[in-house]
């Protein structure tokens, strides 16, 4: 889409709603799930940073993937709604948002994957350090998945092997993955090995799905 400022300053004045880049953020998706309408979180506007909450994404949505799996993208991480101060930026926001691939569950069974996201994003904006692709996280040795027994204790980030990025009107957007990861495949991501365990995930699992249920580790 090729605007300049001004006519970018014309539109925001003449739609009070419109949200740029909430809009690029579904044309990545529609490419992918076409007129798919997935289930979508809003978050409440009490709770949202700028109103003094603890919460800093706008919403969630749940696609069901062709492929078998729920895709669960986040909005918020970067710049959603008209600025002219986000207008033609390096990046947009943080220059991406967040997604996580479970399997198919029942909605009480993926909204732990919700808190995990919101709790990424507050770190991203309270620390002002933003996530890269081959990145690692502990969960200090407890599940990611908060009370279970989950052999999950890490994540890897690695780019989403089916959204493209784009060059929005607010700058660059890309789409990071996180991805579940077992203590051994945590030690491995330490050792200066990221890539090759993404490597090897990739190789069995293409989409880098969050199995909570998973014991085996891809250390090789």
């Amino acid at each position: 889409m090729t605007m300049d400022l001004e006519g970018y300053k014309k539109k925001a004045a003449e739609e009070d709603d419109w949200a740029p880049g909430w809009d690029a953020i579904d044309a990545c998706l529609g490419p992918v799930y076409g007129d798919q309408k997935p289930r979508h979180y809003g978050t409440q506007m009490q709770k949202r940073a700028l109103l003094g909450g603890d919460q800093y994404l706008d919403g969630y949505s749940v696609y069901e993937s062709a492929h078998g799996h729920l895709h669960i993208v986040t909005y918020g991480m970067s710049a959603l709604y008209s600025d002219p101060e986000s207008f033609g930026g390096e990046f947009s926001g943080w220059g991406y948002e967040m997604t996580i691939r479970l399997p198919p569950c029942a909605e009480e069974d993926y909204m732990w994957a919700i808190d995990m996201l919101a709790n990424m994003a507050r770190y991203t904006f309270t620390s002002k350090r933003f996530f890269e692709p081959m990145q690692y996280i502990s969960a200090g040795g407890y599940p990611i998945k908060a009370g279970s027994d989950s052999k999950l204790t890490g994540l890897l980030v690695v780019k989403d092997p089916e959204l493209q990025g784009a060059d929005t009107l607010h700058g660059r957007l890309d789409f990071l993955q996180l991805v579940g990861i077992t203590q051994p495949e945590l030690d491995m991501a330490t050792e200066g090995k990221a890539q090759e365990l993404a490597d090897s995930i990739r190789k069995a699992d293409p989409f880098f799905i969050t199995d909570t249920e998973r014991a085996d580790s891809y250390t090789g």
